[in-house]
């Protein structure tokens, strides 16, 4: 008896856990905290970008260039070996498999083209872009916002700064009319709809042997003596289930401010770095060497270009990832523009002298070093707080102004009645 029971909980332990998307604030807080365990466990931030560049290398290879000549892949990516011989690799695949294997067990996976086509072209051009300012920034959403603010590292505040202006441009110009493009209209189908669920029955299967085969990977690297390779796969895994659950997209978090004033996203962001910030701080303080990059113009427009080209493209780099493992091509697409970008800038970084010009004689700015822990601390926490006030307050503003314009067109179509009659 106790077996058939169990039996038949497990449909309704997945309806509860995979029924509907989780709240943001939470998946946030939870992220934050586990990505300073991940810094903890392995000394490096959670972080895709590095992985797509040394991605971009071996792709370089195949086509005849060395990417051991250049500079940036050379001496600052590190490229050795293969993705599974890499921590960033492992996280990367353990994030795939995460926000697959969460997709399956909701049953929302199905392949999706957009219905304008040029939504590709679109995705790809964002994608380079956006992977291009990412490395020139040392880093995307994660490495330098979501990790890197966490780390005391003064070039995640240019970052942020770079990003929040970008986002802003990038919503001006998908707005304008040149790639906005016109609705496709469809003809609905006749008769009445339907509100049962087609979901494929088999796809909560497949989900759990993606978590079996996931499981496995990790047993084989850690009995195989690499632990800290298994241990970052465990790690993507689950960022990989909260992102998709908690549909985490810091793209959508600054659209939406700007757009439509929604600011929930944007608060959830604030409050899962606050929540990093203090777990950092403590494994910092037990001796783990802090990550702190460049506090250069570069941080500043590689922000400024990310933050245009996850809005063209429509997704950041969380975003893309558990999008595309949803089955929406367009985000396979940005992923590869993302790889692509990312290669441009190391190929840059030598040919067009962009370290030269944008990052030489910048300082490496440790808050701490330069505030102290107290300072550091406060200093961080209220950035994010007063980020967390702007996007309350720009809320009530977009909400305030849009009352306004619909109480002036109801005061001009009135006066116009009075007119005719």
């Amino acid at each position: 008896m106790s077996q058939l029971n169990l039996l038949h909980s497990i449909p309704e332990l997945r309806q509860k856990l995979f029924g509907r998307f989780w709240n943001p604030m939470l998946v946030t807080v939870i992220a934050g905290v586990l990505s300073s365990l991940y810094f903890g466990v392995t000394g490096t931030f959670w972080a895709v970008t590095g992985e797509f560049t040394r991605l971009a290398g071996h792709a370089m290879s195949w086509v005849g260039i060395d990417p051991h000549k250049l500079t940036y892949i050379e001496q600052i990516m590190h490229l050795e070996g293969s993705p599974v011989d890499r921590i960033d690799g492992w996280v990367v695949i353990g994030m795939f498999l995460g926000a697959l294997m969460s997709v399956l067990l909701a049953g929302q996976f199905k392949l999706r083209l957009p219905k304008q086509k040029r939504r590709l072209v679109q995705g790809l051009i964002g994608g380079i872009v956006a992977g291009f300012g990412a490395r020139l920034a040392m880093g995307c959403n994660l490495a330098s916002f979501f990790t890197g603010i966490p780390q005391f590292s003064f070039h995640a505040w240019l970052f942020m700064l770079g990003m929040a202006g970008g986002t802003y441009i990038g919503v001006k110009l998908v707005l304008h009319p040149l790639l906005l493009g016109k609705p496709k209209l469809e003809k609905a189908a006749p008769g009445p709809r339907s509100f049962i669920s087609s979901t494929p029955k088999i796809q909560p299967w497949l989900g759990l042997v993606v978590l079996v085969a996931a499981i496995v990977f990790v047993a084989v690297q850690i009995a195989g003596g690499h632990a800290k390779l298994g241990l970052a796969g465990l790690f993507g895994i689950a960022f990989g289930l909260l992102i998709q659950r908690g549909q985490i997209c810091f793209t959508s978090a600054f659209r939406d401010l700007w757009i439509t004033g929604r600011s929930s996203m944007a608060k959830a962001l604030s409050v899962g770095i606050i929540a990093a910030t203090l777990c950092t701080a403590v494994i910092i303080s037990l001796g783990v060497p802090q990550k702190i990059m460049w506090a250069s113009p570069g941080a500043l427009i590689g922000g400024l270009l990310f933050g245009i080209g996850i809005v063209v493209a429509g997704g950041c780099e969380t975003g893309w990832m558990y999008r595309a493992m949803e089955g929406q091509l367009q985000f396979v697409v940005v992923g590869i523009g993302n790889i692509i970008g990312a290669g441009v800038l190391a190929w840059g970084w030598d040919h067009w002298g962009l370290y030269d010009k944008l990052v030489a004689g910048s300082p490496k700015i440790n808050l701490v070093s330069q505030w102290g822990w107290t300072g550091a601390i406060l200093a961080t926490l209220g950035l994010m707080l007063a980020f967390y006030a702007f996007a309350s307050l720009w809320e009530k503003r977009v909400r305030y102004m849009a009352k306004r314009k619909g109480q002036a067109v109801l005061m001009k179509a009135g006066v116009g009645r009075k007119e005719m009659a």
